[in-house]
């Protein structure tokens, strides 16, 4: 059969790298922990036996655990997967929804180009197996958002299998190493997005948008290789941050364009696994630990006090940080899979298996793909690492704020400052003021040529550490003026004449002899409080260093 013709998403440019946000709404137009859906998926992760346990607060020597992930991410497109219908978050609903979205009589699908050619991509980033032949199935189950009664996936013949994921935790009592771990992709498959019910618990109704319905979706299926929230929190962040470096997912959590179920259980080692639960539609990588580690905790206190893990799928309530109930699965839902008739296989080629004199709007050229895969996080990270002589887990921070690698970049270019100290203060005063305030990086009010001019100000002994927080701070309140102009206005340059600061050196020493004395009998304590009386005197305008020499010349000559 014929490779079915494909549609081009949008002309131009592949895909854009767009930012990240931190949660999102809940896949059915609902709030976390509400009514739950009557029917919904069934999980497509076989649980496997875990070599590694978490270390549990409770029965940590009698128990393991095991995390699997479903992880939905919104393919980048212009338009949906088998329709022409505009992808456009928060339009007026029912806004962008074509015949066949709406399962009108007659429509049939027509699939996208731009789609196929996203989950190549990631497949190949993900060290996936790219089958050149796949297939479509009709999933069948009843909700009112789902119009035709039945979603378009690849049950069983995805477009890519067997891959891999290379992600780090902390460790460590100050958690400053990393130590590095793969995850196993079972599969990445193509398939349509569902439309979105809002409850209007007021008026006991509920309301249909089709928006969404048909928009592309990548699943990402691992496999149950983790063990505890933390490292299932790292898997979905480095996933996110190649999908965002790829360009074939924005991933941004806050408009719902990355969602993930989660399959826990736990077990005694060596013995068969437990009964799994399914925790659904966490909404950002925070709560996704919080979900799974209260899920695994439950779960143990459950079976140490005779209870008995029932298979269920739960929801994760923020407010009370706990998991709850949403419907039963001991019956097994029948999703009566079938083929989809009105979509021949997929058929991909390689270099090799290329048919001469092939439309190349027609077929999707795997080594051409692979060829376009831009530099993935793990590479960038290892570049600064070598580059700049950082820490890996400073570089792990660098880009997972959704700017401050470029911001630190920018930096760096304008400064004479070395990379190390400008990785201090981009980490430790900048991005602190920033969470401190909850606000992003495009949202700060320090520019990167002002923290630049700043640092060079401080590189050339002008100022002080402690004057430059202070200047920082004067930046921060954003009312125009420059580091330099900060320093002249308050007149916090250090004091540069060197026998005004011996005079005042002589004079503290003078007015605090017992301080003299305990440093002459060898407290080493001693001579910081001079200097701090000396800074204190000069209003933090001298350096330090400077101080201590002369406070050292002067007690031992």
């Amino acid at each position: 059969m014929a490779a079915p013709v494909l549609r081009w998403g949008c002309p131009g440019t592949l895909w854009a790298l767009a930012g990240v946000g931190g949660g999102f709404r809940h896949r059915r137009g609902a709030s976390i922990g509400s009514t739950p859906n009557p029917t919904r998926e069934q999980s497509t992760v076989a649980q496997k036996p875990l070599h590694t346990a978490q270390k549990l607060r409770k029965g940590e020597h009698k128990w393991a655990a095991v995390v699997g992930l479903e992880i939905h991410a919104q393919i980048s497109s212009n338009s949906k997967l088998f329709s022409g219908s505009q992808v456009c978050f928060a339009a007026p609903p029912n806004s962008l929804v074509s015949f066949f979205d709406a399962s009108l009589p007659g429509t049939l699908p027509v699939l996208n180009r731009r789609c196929v050619e996203a989950a190549v991509m990631t497949g190949l980033a993900l060290n996936c197996h790219i089958n050149k032949k796949s297939s479509f199935d009709r999933k069948h189950y009843f909700y009112a958002d789902l119009p035709a009664g039945y979603q378009i996936t690849q049950q069983r013949l995805p477009i890519a299998v067997s891959g891999s994921l290379a992600y780090s935790v902390c460790v460590g009592k100050k958690r400053s190493q990393l130590v590095s771990k793969r995850v196993r992709i079972k599969q990445i498959q193509l398939e349509q997005d569902s439309g979105k019910s809002l409850h209007d618990d007021l008026r006991a109704q509920t309301l249909i948008d089709l928006n969404r319905a048909g928009v592309g979706l990548l699943e990402v299926v691992l496999e149950p290789d983790l063990s505890c929230g933390e490292e299932a929190a790292a898997v979905v962040r480095e996933l996110q941050l190649i999908l965002q470096a790829l360009g074939t997912s924005q991933a941004n959590m806050a408009e719902g364009q990355l969602r993930v179920d989660a399959n826990v259980s736990v077990h005694h080692p060596g013995e068969p696994l437990g009964i799994r639960t399914e925790v659904k539609n966490l909404n950002s990588i925070r709560f996704l630990a919080k979900a799974i580690d209260y899920e695994i905790q439950r779960q143990i206190n459950e079976l140490e006090t005779g209870g008995k893990i029932l298979n269920e799928t739960r929801s994760f309530d923020c407010k009370l940080g706990c998991t709850v109930p949403m419907r039963d699965k001991e019956g097994k839902q029948d999703y009566r899979f079938m083929p989809e008739p009105n979509l021949p296989p997929l058929v991909l080629y390689d270099s090799t298996t290329l048919p001469a004199g092939a439309d190349s709007q027609q077929v999707i050229n795997i080594d051409q793909i692979r060829d376009m895969l831009p530099e993935l996080p793990s590479v960038t990270r290892e570049q600064l690492v070598q580059q700049y002589g950082l820490l890996p887990e400073h570089s792990f921070t660098l880009l997972s704020e959704v700017g401050l690698l470029e911001f630190f970049q920018n930096v760096i270019k304008e400064t004479r400052a070395e990379p190390k100290k400008v990785a201090s203060w981009v980490l430790n005063t900048f991005l602190g003021y920033l969470k401190q305030q909850n606000l992003t990086v495009s949202e700060s009010p320090v520019t990167p040529s002002a923290l630049a001019e700043l640092l060079d100000l401080l590189e050339r002994k002008a100022i002080s550490s402690s004057v430059a927080k202070q200047v920082f701070q004067e930046l921060w309140r954003g009312q125009g003026k420059t580091a330099a102009q900060i320093v002249s206005e308050q007149k916090l340059e250090l004091l540069q004449d060197p026998a005004a600061l011996e005079q005042l050196c002589l004079t503290t020493m003078e007015e605090h002899p017992q301080v003299v004395m305990d440093v002459k009998k060898g407290n080493p304590r001693a001579i910081n409080k001079l200097i701090g009386l000396v800074r204190k005197a000069t209003l933090s305008r001298a350096d330090p260093a400077l101080i201590k020499d002369i406070l050292e010349k002067r007690l031992w000559s």
